[in-house]
């Protein structure tokens, strides 16, 4: 399974006079090339072999492993170093990892730190700081995948931008991403829910494309983690194939428990034709699908044509009524027979 660090980041602010930091999560990358978090490398090596923390161990478990910081700047560098929990974000799926502010409930919970990180660490420039630490795994940890990381974030506040009326001080972090699995029954769970489309036609039908967007949501429902691949389609009217968009990778890693939003934009949909979508996710062991209808009509166009079919109906039938309506004789008076 191919996997593509996307991390985002949130921003720490300052209101007034007053400087507010709010939550900070990892950056796009595990280097942002100022300084990175990885595995530390094997003693005598200065590059490492993992990209990632890989670990296993049943319930009860200890696991002894180091994260290394590397500070690639000509200046010293301070850092909060934290462990926590992995999500994916609601919208696209991307990988992330919670902020400092926000307390980790699974393995970032199980990681303890070294005591020297407990306030700050500080790198030198062009140097390495390894911080070694300790995982140990609940008694009732339950069996599957458990995913967090290992955060630095530095102390320092690196530019102010405004936002409105606030001004927004920003920080940066990067996370090194930590992967544990408890042994025990494996089940992969993917569920495909909530299947809409949303429609905009243009206000003369056929002049130019209508356009959709077909919007749906990825459910991890299982305990392993899963890189889903997603088909769309969708037919007309007697089965006519109106979309075909098959299997293509978006380098999704759905972490348990997670749930995401996609969409898929649809440039040239229907204008006139009742049609039925289907959305299709596949991983190793697990497939699912759900879909939707809609109805595609020109709505203005069609609204325009009742209007002025309404206007012609009613038109003919007064005209008809006024052409069936005979003259009206004149009174004659009434004559008394003469005696």
């Amino acid at each position: 399974m191919r996997i593509r660090t996307v991390l985002r980041s949130l921003l720490p602010g300052l209101c007034g006079a007053a400087l507010l930091l709010l939550p900070a999560a990892p950056a796009t990358a595990a280097d942002n090339g100022t300084w990175g978090v990885f595995p530390t490398p094997p003693a005598g090596a200065s590059v490492t072999d993992r990209a990632y923390f890989f670990h296993q161990g049943a319930a009860g478990t200890t696991v002894h492993d180091s994260a290394t910081i590397l500070n690639s700047s000509d200046r010293e560098l301070t850092f909060q170093v934290f462990a926590t929990d992995a999500v994916n974000t609601p919208s696209g799926g991307a990988f992330a990892l919670l902020p400092a502010e926000t307390k980790p409930r699974d393995v970032g919970t199980w990681i303890a730190l070294a005591p020297e990180t407990a306030t700050t660490v500080t790198v030198p420039p062009r140097a390495r700081k390894d911080v070694p630490f300790t995982l140990t795994v609940p008694r009732d940890a339950a069996p599957g995948d458990h995913v967090g990381g290992i955060v630095a974030l530095n102390t320092e506040v690196e530019g102010v931008r405004k936002d409105g009326r606030v001004q927004v001080g920003v920080r940066r972090s990067v996370g090194a991403r930590l992967y544990f699995r408890v042994p025990g029954p494996v089940t992969p769970g993917l569920s495909v829910e909530d299947v809409r489309v949303t429609r905009g036609a243009p206000l003369l039908p056929w002049v130019k494309d209508a356009r959709a967007t077909i919007a749906y949501a990825l459910v991890n429902r299982g305990n392993v983690v899963v890189g889903p691949t997603v088909a769309v389609s969708a037919k007309g009217l007697f089965g006519r194939r109106v979309l075909d968009r098959p299997v293509r990778d978006r380098t999704l890693l759905l972490l348990p428990g997670q749930r995401i939003e996609l969409t898929e934009p649809w440039p040239d949909a229907p204008q006139l034709d009742r049609v039925s979508v289907t959305v299709s996710a596949s991983a190793p062991e697990v497939t699912a699908e759900a879909g939707t209808e809609f109805l595609a009509v020109p709505w203005p166009a069609a609204g325009a044509a009742l209007v002025l079919a309404g206007a012609g109906t009613a038109f003919l039938v007064l005209r008809r009524r006024r052409a069936g309506v005979p003259e009206q004789a004149e009174s004659e008076p009434h004559l008394a027979a003469a005696r």
